[in-house]
């Protein structure tokens, strides 16, 4: 049995699915099991003892026909069983496609089932905490067999050796590691995905003042550096003085790396705070309006992780909504969800923080 599981796309997305591998480990522990990824998201994944092999996929491949015909070629010298397309694209469905396996599972849309042997239905509710995230890309494993869990969670695995190199260069650059430190995910992966300046500063004011002896790291892209500077100088001076601007990885294995060593995530909902409950770090997201809460609101129980949606002060502003709204009405939508809806349900939670 020789295995390939198709995840391309974003950092989350690709640390969520990985979540397959174990089960199909303890199912199967004489299969082969290849992980077809962006390259990029890579780090999420190292070291990770279900994964027998990982595949890159250049983006710029399937601009490129003689490249993406290369690869479909290489694809198909694999000789794999069975093709579990998370991703269910059309440039994935054809590489499942392609590969000639037997077995082709992926899920159902219209512009891709002819390329598989068995497509499955998005759940719209989940069954349990875990969240649709979790619950969509477990039940494809039924293709395979009924006896799959409903559930796992997704995990990071870094050498205690790494983490301790970290622990040293963050004290190195002043933190204490006997105060509490946060890692707040001031953008999101977009501007759509990113709660609005003004009222991320205002968060960090509460935060400090709820938590006094905080010490903040900035998460963002290296392309958002003015913007984060920008919420920096929104903060108040205490705040400010709290804010470690001078430690940044602009890498994701430097990330997942100081990640390691928080106690905290707040911020916006994403890869970052994905990455952080993989660590199994406590986390307190916030969603941007165009994603729905209970597809990414994983393993919430609203003591180690809880989040925030605009949908759950004012749920009659998504009825009859559009299922992709433009990044305008989004950003209008964004401007409802003042920092004052949202102080109630950080301080509960910020109650909890215990270093």
């Amino acid at each position: 049995m020789k295995i390939l599981v198709i995840q391309m796309k974003m950092i989350g997305d690709v640390l969520t699915s990985s979540i397959l591998f174990e089960a199909l480990r303890k199912k199967y522990p004489e299969a082969e099991l290849h992980y077809l990824i962006y390259p990029h998201t890579r780090p999420v994944i190292e070291n990770n003892p279900f994964i027998d092999k990982v595949i890159e996929y250049a983006p710029e491949n399937g601009k490129n026909p003689v490249k993406f015909i290369e690869f479909l070629n290489f694809i198909r010298r694999e000789s794999y069983s069975e093709i579990i397309d998370i991703y269910s694209k059309i440039s994935s469905g054809i590489i499942a496609s392609y590969s000639g396996a037997s077995r082709r599972l992926g899920f159902h849309k219209n512009y891709t089932r002819p390329f598989y042997t068995q497509t499955f239905i998005y759940k719209e509710n989940p069954d349990s905490r875990a969240g649709l995230a979790i619950e969509n890309r477990m039940q494809v494993l039924k293709g395979l067999d009924q006896d799959f869990p409903l559930a796992l969670r997704p995990k990071i695995y870094i050498s205690s050796e790494e983490k301790e190199v970290y622990r040293n260069k963050l004290q190195n650059k002043g933190i204490n590691l006997n105060q509490p430190i946060v890692m707040c995910g001031v953008m999101g992966s977009s501007d759509i995905k990113s709660y609005p300046e003004n009222y991320m500063a205002t968060l960090l004011d509460m935060l400090v003042q709820k938590v006094p002896n905080a010490q903040i790291l900035f998460n963002y892209l290296p392309s958002q550096t003015s913007r984060a500077k920008n919420i920096y100088a929104l903060c108040n001076s205490e705040t400010q003085s709290r804010i470690f601007l001078n430690i940044y990885e602009n890498s994701l294995k430097g990330f997942i790396l100081n990640a390691a060593n928080c106690d905290l995530y707040l911020g916006n909902e994403g890869g970052a705070a994905n990455i952080m409950k993989a660590l199994e770090k406590r986390t307190f997201s916030i969603h941007s309006p165009i994603i729905k809460k209970n597809y990414w609101a994983i393993y919430e129980d609203d003591v180690k992780h809880a989040s925030i949606h605009l949908e759950d002060f004012e749920p009659t502003l998504f009825e009859n909504l559009p299922a992709r709204l433009s990044k305008r009405r989004n950003a209008e939508l964004y401007q409802k969800l003042k920092p004052e809806l949202i102080k109630l349900k950080l301080d509960e939670f910020l109650k909890n923080l215990e270093i």
